[in-house]
């Protein structure tokens, strides 16, 4: 537990910094995650509602990111759903961070119109006791437990994985999602070349770098009773690459994920709810 709590702190500091804000937010971000957010991981995200989610009685989705960061991701999607006459009732996203999750909220404010910045909302919850934080955060309404029909996260779950609570995890999105809901969870991946040598010269402090595989990833989905629909790895757009390099990685990825999809830069889990 102590270790834990340690480990805790570190992390709340890195996140609550104005540096951290700046990585997470649209007008300071890299090129490179708004990028991702239009292509490869809204690729991922239309592919996985098209394919495996089908709202009952055909009412708008109950969306919920956890560790959403600056809220670029939750706000982009809602977004391009509406883009795709895919209507949505509410999204929900969390971040341990009450800085980031300050941050998230003028996101969606500056990003969204009013209309579907409405929609939006933000609560300050941690991955590894997500039902009860969040449901703290709805004035303790219990309400939206097991009514959501997709939750995401991205670079995020790793971090339960650090602290040895990746199954604490799964299960409250298990118990969050409705029956036949869907999870789709994007991460890093430990077999990526760059990741690999940065964690080398890390290896002194290996809890707190590292980086699961991707069976890793998958494991406690499956523990917590889930369905798993899709892993794979995909993806060479760094988030912080800029213009140039974005275009590059563009070019050269087709090639790359033909020779060697295995080290791509992102692992990809589509988990569902059984019905």
């Amino acid at each position: 537990m102590e270790k834990t709590g340690v480990m805790y702190e570190k992390f709340l500091d890195e996140y609550v910094s104005e540096s951290a804000v700046r990585k997470y937010t649209t007008k300071t971000a890299g090129y490179g995650i708004g990028y991702l957010l239009s292509h490869d991981y809204a690729r991922a995200y239309l592919d996985a509602v098209g394919a495996y989610l089908s709202p009952p009685d055909r009412r708008p989705l109950r969306l919920l990111e956890f560790g959403c960061g600056g809220g670029m991701n939750i706000t982009r999607l809602v977004a391009l759903l509406e883009q795709q006459q895919i209507p949505v009732e509410f999204a929900y996203g969390t971040d341990f961070s009450p800085r980031l999750v300050q941050a998230a909220r003028e996101e969606a404010r500056t990003y969204l119109p009013p209309s579907l910045a409405a929609k939006v909302s933000f609560y300050v919850a941690r991955n590894e006791q997500l039902e009860r934080d969040l449901v703290a955060e709805l004035s303790g309404s219990e309400s939206q437990v097991g009514t959501f029909d997709m939750i995401l996260g991205v670079n995020t779950f790793r971090y339960c994985h650090r602290l040895n609570k990746q199954v604490d995890c799964a299960n409250d999105i298990f118990r969050l999602l409705r029956s036949g809901g869907v999870c789709v969870n994007i991460d890093m991946n430990d077999r990526f070349p760059a990741f690999r040598s940065r964690l080398r010269r890390l290896d002194s402090n290996t809890e707190e770098c590292y980086v699961p595989s991707l069976a890793e990833y998958v494991s406690p989905f499956r523990t917590a009773g889930f369905e798993i629909l899709e892993k794979k790895n995909f993806c060479w757009v760094p988030h912080s690459a800029g213009r140039a390099l974005t275009l590059a990685c563009r070019m050269v990825a087709p090639f790359l994920s033909l020779v060697a999809p295995s080290r791509a830069m992102r692992s990809l889990v589509v988990a569902r709810k059984p019905v």
